[in-house]
């Protein structure tokens, strides 16, 4: 029962970062688009969010649960997997229609694309709760959930929202209800519950596979930054300058995550000790 109850943890946390994807597609409610200087440095803030993610949370993680031989064996798959699933997918445009129209072969592509995007993500999350019910893990439903596991939801979450915007951008295009928009930005991050499930699940089963697998989502990760993200911060700087605003959103969100990797898990007791006191009547 233990194991089911922490594997519905995980899916759950898996979601609340695909629901945040949701976020994204918020503000068109309202408006119809949003400045290039605006979408270029939202796409550098994910950078260094996902940057900070890998090099201060789940690579020392990693070196802290094996060898840097194992690790780096890790990473290297984490760089193989994404490199073959884009191969695999070839150049195919993921666009709003093909969600209504789509044929079996449509959407066999339709999924690959979107698990290439997502699913290293969710493998992140997935491990990142590896040592869930370990001495030390913050109490929360009944488990104790490693602080890494609550830093990864958070920046995966926030990293979640500018990719959001991306997706939201050509359904607002082609004049798509809001409501459709929204369903389609969540239903594009839906690879990273069920990828997150998966990992914990392996990692539970074979701790063997814990450092090589954190090396693999660290892996996995950056190399996503240093291409599609790269790739896709370029393809909105049509108007701006590209290089200047990427690096300043990338600053800001690898500065922003850096107190969540620092602060140790008393140190988040005594927060969460002081909010409820302060809450208190």
């Amino acid at each position: 029962m233990a194991l089911i109850e922490s594997l519905v943890l995980v899916f759950v946390a898996g979601f609340i970062t695909d629901l945040a994807t949701g976020i994204g597609a918020i503000p068109f409610f309202f408006v119809d688009e949003m400045s290039d200087r605006l979408l270029v440095a939202l796409w550098g803030l994910a950078a260094g969010i996902m940057s900070s993610a890998s090099v201060l949370g789940l690579i020392p993680e990693g070196l802290a649960a094996g060898t840097v031989l194992e690790v780096g064996a890790g990473m290297a798959l984490g760089f193989g997997l994404v490199i073959g699933a884009r191969k695999l997918v070839g150049d195919v445009e993921l666009e709003p229609k093909h969600f209504k129209e789509a044929d079996l072969k449509r959407l066999i592509v339709i999924l690959g694309v979107l698990t290439v995007h997502s699913f290293p993500e969710g493998i992140a999350i997935g491990v990142s709760f590896a040592e869930m019910g370990l001495e030390g893990g913050i109490p929360m439903f009944g488990l104790a959930v490693p602080m890494l596991a609550i830093t990864m939801t958070i920046a995966i979450s926030i990293h979640n929202i500018p990719e959001g915007i991306a997706i939201s951008i050509p359904f607002k295009s082609m004049k798509i209800s809001n409501w459709k928009m929204l369903g389609g930005t969540i239903f594009s991050s839906l690879p990273q519950p069920i990828g997150a499930v998966i990992a914990y699940f392996f990692v539970e089963q074979a701790q063997w596979i814990l450092a090589p697998g954190f090396g693999f989502a660290a892996g996995a990760m950056l190399y996503l930054v240093a291409t599609e993200f790269v790739e896709e911060s370029r393809e909105q700087a049509v108007e701006c300058a590209w290089g200047r605003n990427f690096l300043i959103g990338g600053l800001a969100g690898f500065v922003f995550m850096v107190p969540f990797f620092l602060v140790g898990q008393a140190q988040f007791m005594e927060l969460l000790d002081f909010i409820s006191v302060v809450g208190t009547p």
